[in-house]
Parts: C-alpha cells; sequence; structure tokens
C-alpha cells in the first residue's frame, strides 16, 4: 500500500503569503477530514497532492518518490481524486464513465476485459447506481453523478482515495453509505483524505483531522486532539454548541458569530 507524504509543503494560493508548511505522513488505514472555511485553500491542497497544481515550495512524496518525477500513469495506479464539480463534455453511459477507472491499468490499445466490466458493475452496485447504468450521465442528478464518481474512484481502485466534498449533493442516506464506504476502504489498507465541511461527519468517520486556515495557518493530528470546540470555534469563527451522541461528538452552530 502507498503512503503520501508532504516535506515542507506550500500550497500556491494566489494572493496570499506563504503558508504554514505542511510536514505530513498520510499512512494507509487512515481517514483524514480536511476543514476549513470557504477559501482557506482546501482544494488547492486537494489538487497539489493530485499533482495537478504545483506547490509553491516543497515536495508531495508518493512512497518514496516525488510526484513531479513520476509519471501520471504511475500515479494514477496508486493515487485518485474525485472533484468537487465536474464537467460531462462527451456524452457516456454510467458504465461507460466508470470503466474510464480502469484506464491506468491498460496498455494504450487495450480495451477493458470481463474482469474490468465486474469491477465496475460492483463498485456501481455499491454505491447504488447499478440500476442507472446504461442511462447518459448528464441525465442523472448531481447526486447520482457524485455516486458514479466515487464508483469510477472504486473501479480504479487506488492506494490513496483524495475527494473533494464527497458528499456534495446527496442525501442523508447516500452520505452515510458513502462514509461507511471510504471507512471500510481504509478498513481495508487504502488510505482516505478527504476535504468536508460538515463537521460531524468528520467527528464520526475520521481518524485524522487537517485544520486549514484562511491565513494560511494549518494544525493536524488525530481527530480527537483536532476536534476541540475552541479550536473549531476560531476556524469557523462560529460559536459551537457540542452534545455527544453514540459516543461521538455533535457539533450544532450557535447563532452569534465570534468575530474573533
Amino acid at each position: 500500500m502507498s503512503t503520501l507524504h508532504t516535506r515542507d509543503l506550500i500550497m500556491n494560493v494566489p494572493g496570499r503569503p506563504d503558508s504554514y508548511a505542511l510536514n505530513m505522513d498520510i499512512e494507509p488505514g487512515q481517514t483524514w477530514g480536511v476543514l476549513g472555511p470557504n477559501g482557506a485553500g482546501k482544494t488547492t491542497l486537494l489538487h497539489t497532492l493530485a499533482g495537478l497544481l504545483p506547490a509553491r515550495s516543497g515536495q508531495v512524496m508518493l512512497n518514496e518518490s516525488a510526484l513531479t518525477e513520476l509519471k501520471r500513469r504511475d500515479i494514477a495506479r496508486h493515487l485518485g481524486l474525485v472533484f468537487q464539480e465536474r464537467q460531462d463534455s462527451f456524452p457516456a453511459t454510467v458504465i461507460e464513465t466508470a470503466l474510464i477507472g480502469r484506464h491506468p491499468w491498460l496498455s494504450a490499445w487495450e480495451s477493458e476485459q470481463g474482469e474490468d466490466l465486474n469491477r465496475a458493475q460492483r463498485a456501481l452496485a455499491a454505491l447504488d447506481v447499478d440500476h442507472l447504468s446504461d442511462r447518459l450521465l448528464n441525465t442523472l442528478s448531481g447526486g447520482e453523478r457524485q455516486r458514479v464518481a466515487i464508483a469510477t474512484l472504486m473501479t480504479q481502485n487506488p492506494d490513496v482515495w483524495l475527494l473533494d466534498e464527497p458528499t456534495n449533493h446527496l442525501d442523508l442516506h447516500h452520505q452515510v453509505r458513502v462514509m461507511n464506504i471510504l471507512r471500510g476502504q481504509a478498513g481495508a489498507g487504502k488510505t482516505v483524505f478527504m476535504c468536508l465541511h460538515d463537521l460531524n461527519l468528520a467527528a464520526r468517520w475520521c481518524s485524522h483531522v487537517l485544520l486549514l486556515y484562511t491565513n494560511g495557518d494549518a494544525c493536524w493530528g488525530s481527530a480527537d486532539s483536532m476536534l476541540e470546540p475552541s479550536a473549531l470555534e476560531k476556524l469557523y469563527n462560529q460559536k459551537l454548541a457540542t452534545v455527544e451522541i453514540d459516543g461521538a461528538p455533535v457539533f450544532v452552530p450557535v447563532s452569534c458569530e465570534l468575530n474573533l
């Protein structure tokens, strides 16, 4: 299984001075939640970790190799990304979209085989969209398309899963289903690293948390140590009330702002 490292990594957020250097070891079996207000750089970080955006300085390491030194096909066999928003430029069915996940594993002129199709069908079933296999992607709802995107990542089967708002557009039932799938992937030895807006999803499903501030500051560690009400109130400039349900904290915003 692959490990993702950041070494003195400073994201390139336009118009912002150098942020806090990130030195993180993101290990197999861990489920990370990235929390922060709008504009803190969560999506920029995710795209930097995927090698889609250059860092201002420092490096992203996949195992012992710098991401910038690896071929994209090799990266895609170990690391995959679900975007927050997607543009569907070409008409494709749901099953055709899921099979895109197998492309890193095929040679230039090789077509998908039976096991590739079986893997895609299993992934669509896990995300409860297998009944939509023959539908064109652009005819689906936002939530259905989100689940197809996650099924495509499951079909790709990388070691490191990067997800930008994986529960975006999803109803409560499918939010729980997706988060359980992601925790199951971590339990099988994968690494899950995702940007979230919902504190309660992070509290219930994440083993580790990274807090990103709009001024470039950052801190990270175990979820228990990071999900302190005082730290979260500072992060969001928002007063919170906290209760505990089934052993996990639940955070509820209070009407007043802190204006720190």
